[in-house]
């Protein structure tokens, strides 16, 4: 299981290519203080418009949003509003060598009228043309997807049954993709889903869910899971991730697995182009190596960021670290627990799709070396235990005059650390009982062991955990420490240019 905090870092080495219908979004906010003497309607006095780009626009900016470079391939008329998705594009570093120009053809425009308060919708008015693209466009599409498509990571078809995306186009696209063994994540439209057959996942939300079946489908997890696997068989598709608006979303797999994410919005401001998001952040996970599961986890985290922001918006890998990793305000004493409450503490991290790592020992002086041991540890995992030698444990492997400082003191000073997330005491001579017990996706332990010497390897293993080696400090220890103080010589000066190259990335990881 690869951790959030590895998949975000991942982002920016992943290029992604959307295919599909770009259209500008247009907003003219006013104000509304009274009704048209003309007709029982509002009038808006407007501050004039904001144009952002939509449609396959929007999941190319999310994309880039998110950190990942992205390519474009969609058609535009040969109009103002072509030039302004083009400035729009090149704004935020996407290619427009991409964007077919059609004559005399449309481009879609989407002019939503708002009042400032409460950010309410009166009107939408909707400038488009939807008739399929010639034979002549569609070649030319399919010969631009398929000469990008062995570099990038994941294809995306943003579908919103503007023409674009005809049936050869598709067909075309996903078999290019699937031969270069690269997922097509396809954002659907309309009621002919077996065109989409082969691709790797669908996001419909209900509504279009029960328009491509042809019948009624109430908002309930039975309902729609039933539909979801009828979606699949139709389209041999790996997975359906249906967005179920306030009730969060999905997942229904191939292998019959389905599970449901409630909705994490905090407040609504606008739904314009959430499904966007999910499309762009879900295929960037997956590519990522999250997995399908928490691939959905991280995209209904994204739609639940965006629907908080105004207008057309986007979701940034930083928002995402924040909602996903961000750790409940609490006291660091809450950190000591026990071992029945580490495992509940565990059981509550699985759920939300956080890896768990482990490390031990006896942390009698934290010094420089503990610190970068517990710091490349946490940045290897979600969330970090640190199992602690009792006072009795240390005493048996250290001599009698250790430890310095007792469990109590050593477990508060851990706790306090903010890359540590829980710490448990043992009483034996290894953790391996709390390792067994809490079952870590990550043991971590010091490159002074080598891998078939390390305590718990083989539980660890045994159910796809895997062990990590961190390389140490040198000359750090909490022996060295005392043996200095015995004999009153001064500490040598610190860093050593040597010891720590790389920790500020490390320490960037964490952050």
């Amino acid at each position: 299981m690869t951790s959030f905090e590895t998949v975000l870092d991942r982002f920016a080495r992943k290029r992604v290519l959307v295919v599909g219908d770009i259209m500008l979004d247009r907003f003219v906010y006013g104000h509304v203080s009274r009704i048209s003497p003309e007709a029982p309607a509002p009038v808006i006095e407007t501050t004039g418009p904001v144009d952002v780009i939509g449609g396959a626009g929007n999941v190319a900016r999310n994309v880039v949003s998110l950190g990942a470079a992205c390519d474009i391939i969609a058609v535009v008329g040969c109009d103002d509003a072509a030039w302004s998705i083009r400035a729009g594009l090149e704004s935020c570093g996407i290619a427009t060598d991409g964007l077919i120009e059609v004559p005399r053809r449309v481009t879609t425009v989407k002019t939503r009228f708002v009042a400032h308060l409460h950010n309410t919708h009166l009107l939408r008015a909707d400038t488009e043309e939807t008739t399929p693209v010639s034979e002549k466009i569609e070649e030319a599409i399919i010969a631009a997807a398929k000469s990008r498509i062995a570099a990038v990571d994941a294809v995306i078809l943003s579908d919103y049954a503007k023409g674009v995306l005809t049936r050869n186009v598709i067909a075309q696209v996903i078999s290019a993709a699937r031969r270069a063994e690269k997922p097509v994540i396809v954002d659907p439209k309309g009621i002919d889903y077996a065109r989409y057959r082969g691709a790797t996942a669908l996001k419909p939300n209900v509504g279009e869910l029960a328009q491509a079946l042809g019948r009624p489908i109430a908002n309930d997890e039975t309902a729609v899971k039933a539909a979801a696997r009828s979606l699949i068989e139709q389209t041999s598709c790996e997975s359906v991730l249906v967005t179920r608006g306030e009730r969060g979303m999905l997942l229904v797999s191939r292998d019959g697995e389905a599970v449901s994410f409630d909705t994490t919005a905090r407040r609504v401001v606008d739904v314009s182009g959430p499904g966007d998001t999910v499309v762009a952040s879900f295929a960037l996970a997956l590519v990522s190596d999250a997995g399908t599961r928490n691939a959905a986890r991280l995209a209904n985290v994204a739609a639940g960021i965006v629907v908080g922001k105004k207008g057309t918006s986007q979701v940034t890998a930083n928002e995402l670290r924040e909602q996903l990793l961000s750790r409940p305000h609490f006291e660091f004493r809450e950190k000591i627990k026990h071992m029945d409450a580490a495992a509940d503490c565990v059981a509550a991290w699985r759920r939300e799709g956080l890896t768990v790592g482990f490390t031990n020992g006896c942390f009698d002086l934290i010094h420089p070396g503990h610190v970068q041991l517990l710091c490349e540890a946490r940045s290897h995992c979600d969330r970090l235990i640190v199992g602690l030698n009792s006072d009795a444990s240390v005493k048996r492997l250290k001599g009698a005059t250790r430890p310095v400082q007792p469990e109590d003191a050593r477990s508060v000073v851990l706790a306090g650390l903010a890359f540590v997330d829980a710490v448990v005491l043992f009483a034996e001579d290894t953790p391996i009982e709390l390792i067994a017990r809490i079952k870590p996706d990550i043991l971590v332990k010091g490159a002074d062991y080598r891998i078939d010497q390390v305590v718990g390897r083989e539980i660890v293993e045994s159910y796809g955990g895997r062990v990590v080696l961190v390389d140490l400090l040198p000359d750090s220890s909490t022996t060295l420490i005392i043996d200095r103080l015995k004999a009153d010589v001064a500490p040598p000066p610190y860093p050593p240019p040597q010891a720590v190259e790389g920790r500020e990335e490390v320490l960037a990881k964490v952050k």
